[in-house]
């Protein structure tokens, strides 16, 4: 949700991180390897309890995730960049997600449902975008919802910041994250007919 509604007001700001990373010679290819890299490894620092510098990657991660798709519709968006980018987004989640199961091992049920939301919610969107034209500025059909990007790493980073309320937390996430599925298959159902 606020992936799609929110961006306008600082799409500015990634506009020119794209400029300053182009004139360092980097692709858009590049920035989403190193925006994977970057977030894969927030998993390490939750399992060993350094959740500050955690979520500062997390977001860091996140916002090179928006610049670098920022910077290939300015060149031309590749089906290999926006593979890269939609398994990368995935890896950085589950690093997160697999370190809070491993630092918090009595959250390990509620976060392998949570996981298999994110399953449930990707395969939902992949097979949307799959039968649907694309009209929007992504090199894919991308469908808004309630849980989105930035919703999602507002959850996690909570999660983060507040570690005894961790299962309540992914269980608001499961349950937000399901209504999402719903919203978007009844969405499609409208159009797709």
């Amino acid at each position: 949700m606020l992936d799609t509604r929110a961006r306008k007001f600082v799409q500015p700001l990634f506009e020119q991180i794209a400029t300053l990373l182009k004139k360092m010679g980097l692709s858009a290819n590049q920035v989403t390897i190193i925006s994977g890299i970057i977030g894969a490894s927030t998993g390490f620092f939750v399992y060993n309890d350094m959740m500050g510098i955690a979520i500062l990657l997390l977001w860091i991660s996140g916002m090179l995730d928006v610049v670098d798709g920022t910077m290939a519709r300015r060149e031309k968006t590749t089906p290999i960049g926006t593979i890269l980018d939609l398994v990368l987004d995935r890896i950085v989640e589950l690093s997160v997600l697999i370190g809070i199961a491993l630092r918090f091992p009595e959250t390990q049920v509620v976060i392998l449902f949570l996981i298999a939301s994110f399953v449930i919610g990707m395969t939902m969107f992949l097979a949307i975008g799959a039968v649907s034209d694309n009209y929007g500025f992504k090199s894919f059909q991308y469908q808004p919802g309630l849980v989105e990007r930035t919703e999602g790493f507002l959850f996690l980073t909570a999660m983060l910041l507040f570690p005894s309320a961790i299962i309540w937390i992914a269980i608001v996430f499961l349950i937000a994250e399901l209504y999402t599925v719903g919203e978007r298959f009844y969405q499609a159902s409208k159009v797709l007919r």
